[in-house]
């Protein structure tokens, strides 16, 4: 797919926010920062836990239904479900959530602040791709020009117009022109390499580009990118500057957690709970039989009779499970408190260390936004130089260009030596590529200033 097509600078954008390895990362921390906002809303509803065991016991033990000592050994099974919520902790919970939202919307801002300068990245490898090329395209006119002069001459040489020495030159001369393009080719093939790392695509697939004219790329006006508005604009639109107020924010809101942290926290919890025993037995009515048991005798106006007791031989059942754990059922409701008093100094330093972070998020910030005012500022005299110096490039170009053309004429009449004819030639070759140089970084450095206005590249 990606040979199929040459990319403009549009789709090479595009690519990289969706392949680039440093968009996925910051992709992945923003899903992190999202799965603890959404924790921390879940901490919010009561906790359930069900649990369950079952053992055997031997020796002396307590009875788990109706806790009496035995020492029958015994095989038994129970469970419970427990729940409790926090009902009141001076906002600790909140707090800290509405952090969590916070740094959540930090993490989403940060993303965007990473495709944007994805984005001017590629913007500048795409302009450097279109800039060696351009310098490459210039050395190859020159080698042909010179070849062009150098037939010329020898053809001079051959009938005695010219010394062979004027050969010569031009021979050392092409030799040079030729180092110099082949370094201009291998800037193209390093730029482009540039250009495929920021688009994560594979140095070894084939990939080209659309080589628009320079002076086709749209860029805004430089009396539209006036510093002071540029930077207003940035503060309100540029990532970073949103990261630093989310995190701000957030850190304002960790501080009233860790002070509400130190304060009582009330709960209210709940639990249900039942216990079987295999050794537990009820009295079993179907097996009741009577019996007299002489236990003595009593002489009454002299007379013996016998003194008998009456009782009942009961059998006993063994109690089935889920009839053991309908009567064993039990229930608990109750309200706690949590005040802490005293815990190696955790939650003071917790709270303290929080007030330090908030005042190192606003140095952060305070810092930032200097930076940037500061970077604005540079690229927009930056701008100014390079469209100063391209319009002096031009002027040069020109110029060489004219005596290009008189030192021509003059050397193929014989009254110009090659040297000096080398020499304008070189001035020329330097003065195209300091143009070329120019209006590309003229156009780079508008394109600076439109990333800081915080509104996206126009591509």
């Amino acid at each position: 797919m990606i040979a199929q097509e040459k990319w403009d600078l549009k789709r090479s954008v595009d690519y990289a926010l969706t392949n680039n390895i440093s968009v996925k990362q910051a992709d992945v921390q923003s899903r992190l920062s999202e799965l603890v906002l959404k924790q921390g809303r879940l901490s919010q509803f009561p906790n359930l836990n069900l649990g369950g065991n079952v053992g055997y016991s031997s020796g002396r033990n307590q009875d788990p239904t109706n806790f009496s000592l035995i020492t029958t050994g015994y095989l038994s099974s129970g469970f419970s479900i427990q729940s409790g919520v926090d009902l009141f902790n001076w906002f600790s919970r909140r707090n800290t959530i509405a952090g969590n939202r916070l740094d959540a919307e930090a993490s989403r801002a940060g993303v965007e602040k990473v495709k944007n300068d994805i984005a001017l990245n590629v913007a500048a490898a795409y302009l450097q791709v279109l800039l060696a090329r351009e310098q490459a395209n210039v050395s190859v006119v020159q080698v042909q020009q010179t070849e062009a002069q150098l037939k010329n001459t020898r053809k001079l040489v051959e009938v005695g117009s010219l010394p062979e020495l004027n050969s010569a030159e031009l021979e050392a001369q092409l030799a040079r022109d030729s180092s110099t393009l082949v370094s201009a080719q291998a800037a193209v093939i390093q730029a482009m390499l540039q250009l495929k790392a920021l688009l994560n695509v594979d140095a070894a697939l084939p990939f080209d580009i659309v080589a628009p004219p320079v002076e086709l790329i749209p860029v805004e006006n430089l009396a539209d990118l006036q510093p002071e508005v540029v930077y207003n604009l940035a503060l309100q639109n540029l990532p970073q500057q949103r990261v630093n107020d989310f995190r701000l924010k957030a850190a304002e809101k960790y501080v009233e957690a860790a002070r509400g942290a130190m304060y009582p926290t009330f709960s209210a919890f709940a639990s249900l709970g039942s216990n079987f025993n295999n050794q537990a037995r009820d009295p079993d009515l179907t097996t009741i039989s009577p019996t007299i048991d002489t236990i003595g005798k009593v002489n009454v106006n002299g007379s013996m009779y016998d003194v008998v007791r009456n009782s009942f031989n009961v059998g006993f059942k063994n109690l089935p499970y889920f009839t053991q754990f309908d009567r064993n059922f039990r229930q608990s409701v109750g309200l706690s408190v949590n005040i802490p008093v005293f815990n190696g100094g955790s939650l003071r330093t917790s709270y303290q260390r929080s007030k330090l972070s908030l005042q190192s998020i606003q140095l952060t910030r305070e810092l930032d936004n200097q930076t940037l005012k500061q970077d604005i500022y540079r690229a927009y005299n930056d701008a100014v130089a390079a469209i100063q110096k391209y319009n002096a490039s031009l002027k040069s170009v020109q110029t060489a260009e004219k005596a290009g053309l008189f030192a021509s004429k003059r050397y193929e009449v014989g009254r110009l030596n090659t040297i000096d004819l080398i020499t304008n030639q070189n001035n020329l070759f330097r003065s195209k590529i300091d143009l070329i140089a120019a209006q590309f970084d003229y156009v780079f450095k508008l394109k600076v200033l439109e990333f800081y206005k915080g509104q996206g590249l126009k591509l």
